[in-house]
C-alpha cells in the first residue's frame, strides 16, 4: 500500500503542477527516504522495540531535517519551482540498502 500511495502522491503532484501551469502556484514534492518518524511505530502495531530496531546502527534523516528542506522549497523567489526532491540519509544508498555501524 505504502508503494503504491507515493505513487500515486508522484502523479497527482506531475498533473497537478501541468493544470496550475502558467497561474505563478508552485507545486513542489519532496521525497524522503530513511527518516525516523512515528510512521515505523504505527506500521509495526505499537512495537516500540521493533520500531527502533528499523534504525539500529544508521543515521537516519529526523523530523527537523525534513522541516528545513521544505522551508528551503518554499523560500525559492516567486519564479523557482523546486521540482521533485529525493532526500536521503548518508547511510541510504537505495531503498534496502542502508549502512549500519555495528555495536561498540
Amino acid at each position: 500500500m505504502y508503494c503504491a500511495a507515493k505513487a500515486g502522491e508522484l502523479t497527482i503532484t506531475r498533473v497537478l503542477r501541468q493544470e496550475l501551469f502558467g497561474t505563478g502556484i508552485r507545486v513542489s514534492t519532496v521525497d524522503p527516504g530513511l527518516a525516523e518518524t512515528e510512521f515505523s511505530l504505527v506500521r509495526f502495531k505499537g512495537d516500540a522495540v521493533r520500531a527502533k530496531k528499523l534504525y539500529e546502527g544508521a543515521h537516519p534523516l529526523v523530523a527537523e531535517d525534513i522541516a528545513d528542506i521544505l522551508v528551503w522549497v518554499a523560500s525559492r523567489p516567486a519564479h523557482v519551482n523546486i521540482d521533485e526532491m529525493i532526500v536521503k540519509p548518508v547511510d541510504q544508498a537505495a531503498i534496502g540498502k542502508v549502512f549500519r555501524r555495528g555495536k561498540s
